[in-house]
């Protein structure tokens, strides 16, 4: 996946970024910043592939981060303002430059421009797997943070999923196929055509069933033995 991050004084045009890329099947929000300063110290600690960077903030504007990050990642300016989109392009990390209010289908155009190779599948070798912890969820207009270990299974139902943690259960609005395709491969395991399960918190294994916390959750008989391939059998 394509880590970015979000730098716009506006909340709700951040709440329209962060909307976009969730519903991306090549990006993910790790971060989002009300300002420029705050970003840089962010930056100066974590890695990322892509800024989607506002032009006109306070005290420092979108070219002054820009000049002021060594070796910086892709960037997609994001803006009302047309007038400095010429200037933009003698920036050799500017991809593209998206004018405000932002149409999906453009948004996606300027993410296939950025050229930022996704990663392949993940195997239990990768170290990608090992640094992919968290992933986000949109519910009620907020991003919530789900820790990907805490996870016991998630469940397909119609346009939603049922993502169920040791503590709580969210329900989202997307596919199971997106989010299957956001979680290591190493500890997930899609088991039914209704639902994925976190193989690291099987308690139980039936014919027909996997006994995960108190739920029982179906087993197809095509998948059974991709599971059984998948624990570590006596």
């Amino acid at each position: 996946m394509i880590k970015c991050i979000i730098i716009d004084d506006e909340k709700l045009a951040r709440e329209v970024l962060s909307i976009l890329i969730l519903k991306s099947e090549k990006l993910i929000l790790v971060e989002q910043f009300s300002n420029a300063i705050d970003a840089i110290k962010y930056l100066n600690a974590n890695k990322v592939d892509l800024i989607f960077l506002d032009i006109h903030m306070p005290n420092f504007s979108g070219f002054d981060f820009v000049q002021t990050i060594k070796n910086p990642p892709k960037v997609i300016l994001v803006t009302t303002d047309k007038n400095f989109a010429l200037d933009a392009f003698n920036y050799n990390c500017i991809a593209d430059y998206l004018i405000k209010p932002i149409n999906e289908d453009r948004f996606n155009r300027a993410v296939k421009r950025v050229g930022i190779k996704r990663e392949q599948p993940l195997t239990s070798s990768s170290s990608s797997d090992l640094s992919t912890k968290e992933i986000y969820v949109n519910i009620d207009k907020r991003l919530i943070k789900i820790d990907i270990s805490s996870i016991n299974f998630i469940q397909a139902n119609g346009d939603y999923i049922l993502i169920k943690t040791e503590g709580s259960n969210y329900t989202v609005h997307t596919t199971l196929k997106k989010i299957e395709d956001k979680l290591p491969k190493t500890s997930f395991l899609k088991i039914h055509r209704s639902y994925i399960i976190n193989v690291n918190k099987i308690i139980d294994i039936q014919d027909s069933t996997v006994l995960i916390g108190k739920d029982l959750i179906p087993v197809s008989k095509n998948n059974r033995p991709i599971l059984m391939e998948s624990i570590n059998l006596l």
